[in-house]
């Protein structure tokens, strides 16, 4: 493979090291730089999904990192994305595209289909930009996981990339971990290894004492960046706030997060404004006191509803519903508040009875929606993007259309929609906060995000090491 510059490769001692916030920064301060940059991540698991403008399906890390390359978003950043739908199932997505074959295939028995195709996104990429940053997954010292390898040290060797290993200093053992990571791999690639990089760093540095210098000596690595704890408004890659309860004085909405809930980032909007308290609902509990209810979107809704069903969630929505106050729900949410799921294809969890708020019908098709959407509403536009397989009717004349024809529905109290990232518009934002009686105060959120990426890049600037 030819690049007009090495590839720079993030990798991770553990799970939310935090390489998916090096990789944005690094591609934001690139580009500021006036370099042309790409991300690319071989295979991601996650179910928070962006849609390409060419109606493909990738990672919302990965769109993420490519819009703070300023750079179109596309699915050579990310080849290979799994949906997790199931404790052992996950939807194989190929190319921005469901590949039904390879999800119903063995783990290690993808790898000889899938890794052309990595490489093949990679190359191409390579040729396009003056330079790659890439992304591991999880740890490359996974020794279980080493012979089917697609996204860590494979593509480090594949590319010859300069490597960088992060550690989350914040949790502790960190510099156990990097050891003992670089200690796993083989010869060939710790060679590839040009630095560690100590993440969410806390306090006074001068506590680090010779730690560094001792890690250097035995690894002969050095120690690049100590990058601090950084908090930021930018979409989490897979993980979701938790831990928030009721406030008073506050807009109370709650989210109801059920197994599978998907795209939660689209809600960020409402998690970092100061006057609304954005609480998830895992457990049965009163709902009077909260002002609205909002059901997300999931990548399988049936056991997401069974979920509601079995904890008696289900009675306490209705109950809410019942009060005349605010219930939203998005894509899967829309589903789950229905009649009726019904899934010929068996491609969640079989035909299911919904909550019945609303009068629709889902029928779950083999061919899934994916596209963006512009949408005019209350004389502004929407941008909006669809990722479904379900397909929805109304059933009587209670029905109404809300916001667009065929992508949402409202019954009274209750509002439905397939589109997803509504909240990033603040005509959208202010309807909502109309319909509980706060305040109008939305922002476009795709500028915010914007402003974020560039906050990010200044602080790694001052800590980093490029």
């Amino acid at each position: 493979m030819s690049t007009k510059a090495k590839p720079i490769m993030i990798l991770g001692c553990t799970s939310d090291a935090g390489k998916s916030l090096v990789v944005t920064a690094i591609c934001r301060l690139l580009a500021n730089r006036g370099v042309q940059v790409a991300p690319f991540k071989a295979q991601n698991m996650s179910n928070n999904a962006a849609i390409t403008k060419d109606g493909l399906e990738i990672g919302r890390a990965q769109y993420l990192q490519a819009l703070a390359a300023k750079t179109t978003p596309s699915v050579l950043m990310n080849p290979v994305l799994l949906k997790p739908s199931a404790d052992t199932f996950s939807q194989v997505i190929i190319n921005g595209k469901v590949d039904h074959e390879i999800s119903n295939m063995p783990w290690m028995a993808r790898k000889k289909l899938i890794w052309p195709k990595v490489l093949t996104a990679l190359e191409s990429l390579q040729n396009e930009y003056e330079q790659i940053v890439i992304e591991g997954a999880g740890s490359p010292a996974e020794i279980n996981l080493r012979d089917g390898d697609i996204v860590n040290m494979s593509v480090a060797l594949a590319c010859q990339a300069d490597v960088y290993l992060v550690s989350d200093i914040d949790r502790g053992g960190s510099f156990a971990h990097l050891l003992g990571t670089w200690a796993c791999l083989a010869e060939e690639e710790q060679k590839l290894i040009k630095g560690f990089v100590l993440n969410k760093f806390r306090g006074d540095p001068n506590l680090l004492g010779n730690a560094m210098q001792w890690l250097e000596e035995k690894t002969g690595i050095p120690t690049v960046a100590n990058l601090p704890y950084y908090r930021h408004q930018l979409p989490e890659e897979d993980s979701f706030r938790l831990g928030t309860t009721w406030q008073r004085g506050a807009i109370n909405v709650a989210l109801i997060y059920y197994p599978y809930a998907s795209n939660l980032d689209e809600f960020d909007a409402l998690i970092y404004q100061e006057d609304v308290n954005l609480v998830p609902i895992q457990h049965v509990q009163d709902l009077s006191l909260f002002d609205a209810v909002i059901l997300p979107g999931s990548k399988n809704s049936g056991k997401s509803l069974a979920f509601l069903q079995q904890t008696q969630l289900d009675q306490g929505i209705i109950a809410f519903a019942a009060t005349g106050k605010l219930v939203l729900g998005i894509c899967g949410g829309l589903q789950v508040l229905g009649k009726e799921i019904k899934d010929p294809f068996a491609l969640e969890d079989g035909d299911k009875n919904g909550l019945g708020l609303i009068d629709l019908s889902t029928t779950l098709a083999h061919q899934k929606e994916t596209q963006q959407n512009i949408i005019k509403w209350k004389n502004n536009t929407l941008e909006t993007y669809q990722i479904h397989h379900g397909e929805s009717v109304v059933l009587t004349d209670n029905v109404e259309v809300f916001i667009d024809k065929n992508m949402g529905w409202k019954q009274n109290n209750i509002h439905s929609s397939y589109l997803h990232g509504l909240f990033d518009n603040a005509v959208f934002y202010n309807w909502f906060m109309q319909q509980v009686g706060a305040a109008q105060n939305g922002i476009n959120w795709k500028k915010h995000v914007d402003q974020e990426l560039d906050k990010l890049a200044d602080m790694f600037a001052q800590h980093g090491w490029l």
